[in-house]
């Protein structure tokens, strides 16, 4: 066999610094969520997060901020998320957050 192509059942090295990084950011994220406020944290994960932890977020997040924000972040394919809230809270504050997301989406 050559060395010519990569092998497909090898498991793919990670470079040591990456390592790092995501250790630090890691420890960082702990130390923050442990000594800060969580609420806040989560607001700044949130941006970053992908779709699918925001839909979570959306459905689940212990603080109503976060919710709202999450809720406001989701896009066109999160529209069944959206619908599950409004079916299963619809006279609340998230619901009618939800309803005003959804009619900017339509």
């Amino acid at each position: 066999m050559s060395n010519c192509c990569s092998d497909p059942t090898e498991i793919p090295k990670v470079d040591p610094r990456d390592l790092v990084r995501e250790q630090t950011r890691y420890g960082d994220l702990v130390r923050e969520l442990f000594t800060g406020d969580p609420e806040k944290l989560m607001m700044h994960e949130l941006r970053e997060a992908n779709a699918y932890l925001r839909e979570l977020a959306a459905l689940h997040a212990h603080y109503p901020s976060v919710r709202l924000a999450a809720i406001a972040l989701l896009e066109k394919p999160s529209l069944s998320v959206l619908q599950r809230i409004v079916d299963k809270e619809p006279e609340s504050e998230i619901g009618k957050a939800v309803n005003a997301q959804l009619q900017k989406m339509q």
